[in-house]
């Protein structure tokens, strides 16, 4: 059997999956490759959604894009800048956070992994602006769900259903989004001078405020000296962004100042231009060491501090996103000789707190020897079981990306 396809059309698509089912041949599921390290490795022939691109229909005025799943994000992205739009949840390009080329990523991939990035506070995951779908399942059908209007939500819960499932269950071959006015004008706070505790306090104290706060990070001493957007770090910072007209922003400014008010902190800003920068390079995590090991750990926001704290024997290189609620942990070279890539450590650490920590980073040996996502409780993992059996039965599509039995 041939090792890639890269069919141009849905239909095509089809009979590539129609084909493999009748072969018994799984099929690795990619769309550019941006991010084909994230996930278990799979030595599969692959099937390639980037030969399906362009966008099909765009309503400014309506608030919905259309485009098939192999779309560029940076063609997608290009053409709501044009009207002063965007996609709220504000996806991550993990490009060059898996070794490649940033700018390659696909729409499809964006919703197929529900990449979003630090707006997700406000505005939601990638999945809750997913409004309709057409794809092939694993048993060589095209389907199709949801509609082009925010209204209709027919079928709706087969795009949550989607987004996030790796190419598990079925391959998008069109896509429909929601999309939102951009922004007048950004300003972003800057706290600097506070450790994690008193960092992490304040931005969850930002976002129990009335001041709309879309962006809450913390980035320690060292992530803050790496970061470019930043001209000058010498200690840890948080960082709050504020999103709107400019009088509006500049009363919420104030207001936040006086409610933050901490000893020993030293307030900056960053007007749009900068905030750009920061937040983009928070988006992509690129304040974080080219680490062999980087984990991706979502808890409760007060849970934070505690983490850093429990895992300090591990040495990791860290930030925080969602007020707390995200950490990113890259290990040095000692953490990363660890049988587990600091698995059980994590993990552990994150047992008396919920949540779930995914490798994001990590070498094929590594990836294949580990969950690469939380392992799932029993309940949850028969369901997922039969999801996949609802939608692949034989296991054509992306067999063990992201547990050893879907």
């Amino acid at each position: 059997m041939a090792r890639e396809f890269r069919p141009d059309s849905a239909e095509a698509l089809r009979d590539a999956v129609a084909g493999a089912l009748a072969d018994g041949t799984p099929l690795q599921v990619v769309g550019a490759g941006s991010k084909e390290g994230f996930g278990a490795p799979l030595d599969l022939p692959r099937l390639r959604v980037d030969g399906l691109r362009g966008i099909a229909s765009y309503e400014p005025e309506e608030l919905v894009m259309t485009a098939a799943a192999g779309t560029p994000m940076a063609e997608i992205e290009a053409r709501l800048a044009d009207n002063r739009q965007q996609l709220a949840f504000e996806p991550a390009d993990y490009g060059a956070l898996l070794g490649g080329a940033p700018g390659r990523g696909t729409i499809g991939g964006v919703l197929a992994c529900n990449l979003s990035g630090p707006r997700r506070i406000k505005a939601g995951a990638a999945r809750d602006h997913f409004l309709g779908v057409q794809a092939v399942t694993g048993r060589g059908e095209l389907i199709k769900a949801g509609g082009r209007v925010v209204k209709n939500v027919t079928g709706y819960d087969i795009c949550k259903l989607l987004a996030g499932s790796f190419g598990t269950l079925a391959v998008m071959t069109e896509v429909s989004i929601k999309v939102l006015p951009a922004a007048e004008e950004t300003l972003t706070l800057l706290l600097a001078g506070l450790e994690p505790a008193d960092g992490l306090g304040a931005l969850r104290a930002a976002m129990a405020s009335a001041y709309d706060v879309s962006g809450a990070a913390y980035l320690p001493a060292a992530a803050a000296l790496r970061c470019t957007a930043l001209s000058a770090a010498g200690s840890g910072i948080a960082a709050l962004r504020l999103e709107g007209p400019g009088p509006s922003l500049r009363h919420r400014a104030e207001a936040l100042k006086g409610l933050l008010r901490l000893p020993g902190a030293e307030v900056d800003e960053l007007d749009t231009q900068g905030s750009k920068a920061f937040w983009r390079e928070v988006r992509d995590v690129a304040p974080l060491p080219g680490a062999s090991v980087l984990w991706r750990v979502s808890a409760p926001p007060g849970a934070g501090a505690g983490m850093i704290e429990a895992l300090a024997p591990l040495r990791p290189q860290w930030l925080a996103d969602w007020a707390g609620g995200l950490l990113w942990l890259a290990l040095d070279a000692a953490a990363a000789d660890l049988a587990d890539g600091g698995a059980a450590a994590i993990r552990s650490a994150l047992a008396a707190h919920g949540g779930h920590a995914t490798l994001i980073r990590a070498d094929a040996e590594l990836r294949a020897r580990v969950d690469v996502f939380q392992p799932q409780a029993a309940p949850l993992a028969r369901l997922s079981a039969r999801v996949k059996e609802s939608f692949d039965p034989e296991h054509i599509l992306n067999p063990g990306r992201m547990y050893r039995d879907v």
